[in-house]
């Protein structure tokens, strides 16, 4: 089993949620963090949070979706640490829009947080993981990456995106000991629905009931960390109904179909 004692951590999307957790998580294990968000101040909360020294936590601000920042965001990590052993792409936003309603630079916006973020600091952060031969990227993806449902319909694609580039890392990178977990959540108790993309771009502004009464954070993090420590390649985080979904799709896709169309958000 892996163990976190001094492993570097980067986590993006760590000013809140599963990603404040996450970072709570590692440093109890004993791990040196790099918080990204873009957020300043509760990046430092987050570290505060931690209760690890200054000289384990490097708080790196940063708006994910400027991805021409990724390779110096590397480079500053790689010059205080001088190795990255976890990435967490855990940055990203969620949808509460028709299609027929949506504007296109509202898809354009989806993929540029949800896909093409993760790309570049991926991409950043790979050369680094081949020449230390190891490294390990956790992929926040969804139930969502898994099955389409009404009024996510960027948000989907987004997450079923990030299935196909990360099973080919997971492939590409065997021989450098790189490894790949995908994390599919379902219903966890953040403010996710709350920061969610309306048909115009806003914030949607509302609180979805099931989101309200999912699983903590905290035991969202516990269950990723136990699934790293195991070398797991995707696991499925959430209650009864959003799991059993995802094994209805592989096995009685129609019956998911049926059930899915009739799931109309609140």
């Amino acid at each position: 089993m892996e163990n976190f004692k001094d492993k570097v951590v980067w986590i993006t999307g760590a000013s809140s949620g599963i990603g404040e957790a996450l970072a709570i998580a590692f440093a109890r294990e004993g791990a040196k963090l790099v918080l990204t968000a873009r957020r300043k101040e509760e990046l430092e909360r987050v570290k505060l949070s931690t209760g690890l020294p200054d000289t384990s936590v490097l708080v790196l601000p940063m708006d994910v979706t400027d991805l021409e920042k990724a390779v110096p965001a590397a480079e500053q990590v790689i010059a205080q640490f001088g190795r990255i052993d976890i990435m967490v792409h855990n940055a990203g936003v969620s949808q509460r829009s028709y299609i027929k309603d949506t504007d296109l630079a509202v898809y354009k916006n989806l993929m540029e947080i949800d896909f093409f973020s993760t790309v570049a600091l991926t991409k950043a952060v790979l050369p680094y993981m081949i020449k230390q031969k190891g490294g390990h990227f956790i992929v926040m993806s969804s139930v969502a990456g898994k099955i389409g449902t009404i009024m996510r319909s960027g948000y989907n694609a987004a997450k079923h995106a990030l299935h196909g580039f990360y099973d080919s890392l997971r492939a590409e990178g065997y021989v450098d000991n790189i490894k790949v977990t995908t994390v599919c959540p379902g219903y966890i108790r953040t403010n996710i629905s709350l920061n969610a993309l309306n048909e115009s771009g806003s914030k949607f502004g509302k609180m979805d009931s099931n989101q309200a009464n999912g699983i903590p954070a905290e035991e969202c993090a516990r269950r990723i960390l136990s699934a790293v420590k195991k070398d797991k390649k995707e696991i499925y985080i959430g209650g009864f109904k959003e799991v059993a979904a995802i094994y209805l799709k592989r096995f009685f896709p129609t019956l998911l179909f049926d059930q899915v169309r009739k799931n109309i958000p609140e």
